[in-house]
């Protein structure tokens, strides 16, 4: 790794201008904003940590991601439409030479991780540090020597937002183990990997791989997750502003505290369905033999996982007919697939509301007021797990300026965020 001092140069010097544009998904301008993120990640972690100009850094970032279609299918071996976002989580680490990891989100209590111990801390569930710790305990399983390091991060993914500020920390913190100790060995689907089994085993998450994936991978991807030890990742052109639609996600207003319950219950009652078949998952389980025995499994699993076991099926379908709608330039038949998923997620999959919600509707009100922004065109959905969050749009450019203000006026100002997909995604930027 080069020193501090260096990248202080390099940014001045617009070394690193081209990979800023890249990144923050501009065009030929000077990505000023982008410098000076990075010098105020750099800033922080010589602040933070007391480290000197000689110190050898490395700078990396991790973006959020958005699901274009599959909503909760990844759970079940199915199949999804990702992409990268230009939102990320964006560090300067360096090791500490112990054995102590000190991960320093700004705006956070700083995370300290002894790695003495690798197993999962009750204590630390849904933290930050289980993450970190799982990350770490990982790389021991798949035989490299984690060590301390000192990190300092910044993050314009909001936790809550629906783009996965989660699985980018995640991603962030497996580039850097990649980076320190690693030398630079793992493939970003292997990172992405790492990402889902620290959520699932030490977060105490059980989420599929979508979301590491896609921020791990970057660009518009189209992931087959039937074995998900390999999954079948295939790239797709997606060109909004040639079709003339923009990608906004919109906050509901809504947050994710105290729904992990909400989310697990998703793949259980999943799970309940296809262990009638005697399977683990939907995608072990032939729709036309759910069918057949339908009523059998209504009595034995209810009527809500039957529900969502029909909501899998359809939408692992409608991904497939999405992208090769994308292939094929046919934009229009793409947008209407992305509305009969929504109708699906909320009909048939019920993760608009929390159980039990009746005064406190925030992803339904927010839903029905970019149906009535829209007014028959672009289309909309829930974004990511649902129940709380934000809903995703693709809005004709020709009516973005009136579909926001309409949002905010219902939602509140600065709701609504207009987004790039990013053609990369977890990334090294500075070594």
């Amino acid at each position: 790794m080069r020193e501090f001092s260096a990248l202080c140069q390099a940014l001045e010097s617009g070394a690193l201008d081209d990979t800023l544009r890249t990144l923050s998904c501009l065009g030929a301008e000077i990505p000023s904003a982008a410098r000076s993120r990075v010098a105020r990640v750099a800033k922080g972690f010589r602040e933070t940590f007391g480290r000197e100009e000689h110190t050898p850094v490395a700078v990396l970032s991790a973006p959020g991601r958005t699901e274009i279609g599959g909503n909760h299918t990844d759970h079940q071996r199915g199949r999804v439409l990702a992409a990268a976002v230009n939102l990320d989580f964006l560090a300067c680490a360096a090791p500490n030479g112990t054995q102590v990891i000190r991960f320093q989100s700004e705006g956070w209590p700083m995370v300290e991780v002894d790695l003495n111990t690798l197993e999962p801390q009750e204590e630390e569930r849904e933290t930050t540090a289980s993450l970190v710790r799982g990350m770490a305990a990982r790389i021991a399983q798949l035989g490299y020597t984690p060590a301390g390091f000192d990190a300092y991060a910044i993050s314009d993914v909001l936790p809550g937002s629906g783009l996965s500020s989660s699985a980018a920390c995640e991603v962030l913190l497996g580039n850097i183990l990649n980076t320190l100790f690693c030398k630079n060995e793992l493939s970003p689907v292997s990172i992405a990997q790492m990402g889902q089994y620290a959520e699932n085993q030490f977060f105490g998450k059980p989420s599929g791989l979508m979301d590491q994936m896609a921020s791990s991978v970057g660009g518009a991807v189209a992931i087959d997750f039937a074995d998900p030890a390999a999954p079948v990742i295939e790239p797709l052109a997606v060109d909004l502003e040639q079709q003339g639609y923009a990608l906004c996600i919109v906050d509901s207003g809504a947050d994710h505290a105290d729904l992990t319950a909400e989310y697990a219950a998703i793949p259980e009652e999943m799970k309940a369905v296809a262990a009638f078949f005697g399977k683990s998952v939907l995608r072990e389980v032939l729709e036309e033999d759910f069918w057949r025995a339908f009523p059998e499994v209504r009595k034995a699993a209810g009527d809500r996982a039957v529900l969502r076991a029909m909501h899998f099926y359809a939408d692992d379908r409608r991904v497939a007919q999405e992208a090769e709608a994308l292939a094929a330039g046919k934009f229009d038949a793409f947008l209407a697939l992305v509305k009969e998923s929504g109708r699906s997620s909320w009909t048939h999959l019920q993760n608009i509301a929390p159980a039990g919600a009746v005064r406190e509707q925030a992803m339904a009100v927010a839903l029905a007021a970019a149906e009535r922004a829209l007014d028959g065109t672009g289309a909309f959905r829930v974004h990511g797990g649902g129940f709380a969050g934000t809903i995703q749009a693709f809005v004709p450019r020709e009516r973005l300026d009136a579909f926001r203000t309409q949002m905010e006026e219902i939602l509140g100002a600065g709701c609504c965020h207009i987004l790039s997909i990013r053609p990369v995604g977890g990334a090294v930027i500075w070594q």
